[in-house]
């Protein structure tokens, strides 16, 4: 897979207004953004799906809608959300103790995430509501063209919040120099090494089953 050296360039995405968008960029949103932008190999939906529910958890632990305590997500406060996805990310965390872990929510949140940040991100852009379908956009087209005040909102995400090119790296979108993660703040460095824990077992598993079907191929062909 080709990891592009972080940039992003106003090539790719448009919107009706250019007010549209900018209220409305998480960083699940921005990460979503950048996966699908021209000149980046879409990365494995499933290595996307789990840095986007880090992204969203980051953005939750920033609202102080929920807080870090040994590896443990605690419920806080309910802030006012305006975006969808992230209000329905903060309406899930796990209120009953032992509470989850930051990998457990991974797991659970990250189900089909990349596909559903996709529709919501072509709806942002065509100004249309997302399709309730579930289709993965594995290897999907880009998007059509990006206007200014996205690569602005994005600019003024990535250059001021290292978690997001953290988060990027994780899911193999860009690379990351050591310093950007030597960036991140306790919080966001766990939220960071708990998606490249999640991203590696979802590699080997990956990589075990297809040791099986290579094997079963083979014995097949044996018959």
């Amino acid at each position: 897979m080709f990891y592009a050296p972080f940039s992003w360039s106003a090539s790719s995405l448009t919107i009706a207004s250019p007010t549209d968008l900018e209220p409305y960029m998480t960083t699940a949103l921005g990460l979503s953004a950048l996966a699908a932008s021209p000149g980046i190999d879409p990365p494995e939906p499933g290595d996307l799906s789990l840095s986007l529910a880090g992204a969203e958890l980051v953005d939750l632990v920033d609202l102080q809608a929920v807080l870090l305590d040994d590896g443990r997500l605690l419920p806080a406060a309910s802030p006012r959300i305006q975006d969808d996805l992230l209000l329905e990310a903060a309406s899930t965390i796990v209120r009953d103790a032992p509470y989850e872990t930051v990998e457990q929510w991974l797991w659970r949140r990250g189900r089909d995430l990349a596909a559903r940040y996709r529709r919501a991100l072509e709806a942002t852009v065509s100004g249309t509501p997302a399709h309730s379908s579930r289709r993965s956009f594995r290897r999907s087209r880009p998007l059509p063209v990006v206007p200014p005040a996205v690569d602005r909102a994005l600019g003024r995400m990535t250059d001021g919040r290292p978690v997001v090119v953290a988060l990027a790296a994780a899911a193999r979108i860009v690379e990351a120099a050591d310093e950007t993660l030597g960036e991140l703040d306790p919080d966001e460095a766990a939220v960071v090494g708990a998606v490249h824990q999640a991203v590696t077992r979802l590699a080997a598993e990956r990589q075990r089953r297809s040791i099986e079907r290579v094997g079963f191929d083979d014995i097949a062909r044996g018959f």
